[in-house]
């Protein structure tokens, strides 16, 4: 008989409450691995690290576009098709985990689990078919994690500074104050707009005056849902700091450089001028969908989706008049790792 239980898939209990207690990180030796899985509207992205030195070390990573929102804003639930996409991604995942002999793991869904009506049934059934368990997080803590996985990349400056994660299904936008190693939150807010979610309900638009109406229509659309935080935000700071970590970022990033292909040592903490930002969102804007997919870095995966991308880029530039934007390629998954690892709160 062969080895049955490399058969069986990775089985991650369930906790006992929605976030594990942060241990002391002394306990931890650096051959234990961690994992940290985000599972949102559009992407399935799993890190799985060990301890090194104060942060930690990559030692497995996937990411898969599997538009688990896709239809959700229209129908309230999620399709079946979408189910079967990421079921298929996260038996991947449950492999990766089984394989690099996890010692703890945290997984968690965001906004497309939370709005669809179906979401918990879906839980049960990833649970079930690959032992992994996903906690659906609430939009606060998804803007907490974002937070501590990706504040390094900060520039210095004494005023508050904006950080933001330009989700599938919803933008997140947190305020923070980087007097202290870990930042303070001043506030956040979470708008109803992701890439996803915008481009099922205003996106497309045929031809050049067809599609410049339709990238005006969103990023009034998104305007309008940042209304309230712009409201509280301070008027009065001299130097404003702004850092993006999403596709949408990491993607026009890679637009600027001109590079052929990803590469994240060079997207990961790269400073890019507002204004150059601005120019590649309005020349994606006015392209049509084959004429981006024909570009490098977006190809027929992201070229329907980044334009939605670009105009909530655009009214947060407007809402935070940065002069250069950070460019984050990591996030949520980071922010996880950190905590299971023993880093405080944001």
């Amino acid at each position: 008989m062969g080895d049955q239980s490399a058969r069986q898939p990775y089985r991650q209990d369930p906790p006992a409450r929605p976030a594990p207690s942060r241990p002391q990180r002394g306990r931890w030796s650096d051959a234990q691995a961690f994992a940290a899985l985000d599972l949102g509207t559009n992407n399935c992205r799993l890190l799985i690290a060990r301890p090194h030195g104060n942060g930690f070390a990559i030692i497995d990573a996937f990411s898969r576009i599997v538009r688990l929102g896709e239809g959700v804003a229209a129908t309230g639930t999620l399709s079946d098709a979408a189910i079967d996409r990421t079921i298929t991604a996260l038996r991947v995942c449950s492999d990766k985990l089984r394989r690099r002999n996890v010692t703890l793991a945290r997984s968690v869904a965001t906004e497309a689990c939370r709005r669809a009506t179906n979401g918990a049934d879906f839980i049960a059934r990833a649970y079930a078919e690959t032992g992994i368990h996903l906690d659906i997080i609430t939009a606060e803590e998804e803007a907490q994690l974002a937070v501590l996985g990706c504040h390094a990349l900060i520039e210095p400056g004494d005023d508050p500074a904006l950080i933001f994660d330009i989700g599938g299904g919803s933008t997140e936008l947190v305020l923070i104050d980087t007097a202290a190693p870990v930042p303070r939150i001043l506030d956040w807010h979470s708008a109803p707009w992701g890439v996803v979610s915008l481009t099922e309900h205003a996106g497309g638009g045929e031809g050049p005056e067809g599609r410049v109406a339709a990238y005006a229509q969103m990023r009034s659309l998104v305007a309008e849902s940042f209304a309230g935080f712009a409201a509280r935000l301070p008027k009065n700071v001299r130097t404003p700091r702004l850092l993006g970590t999403s596709g949408t970022v990491t993607t026009l990033g890679s637009v600027h450089l001109g590079l052929s292909h990803y590469d994240r040592a060079q997207v990961d903490g790269l400073i890019v001028p507002a204004a150059a930002m601005r120019r590649i969102s309005t020349d994606l804007s006015q392209m049509s969908i084959a004429e981006r997919s024909k570009l490098p870095c977006i190809g027929g995966e992201r070229a329907d989706l980044v334009v939605a991308g670009c105009a909530i880029l655009e009214a947060i530039m407007d809402l935070w008049p940065a002069e250069r934007l950070g460019i984050a390629d990591r996030g949520i998954r980071e922010g996880i790792l950190r905590r299971l690892m023993g880093s405080p709160r944001p």
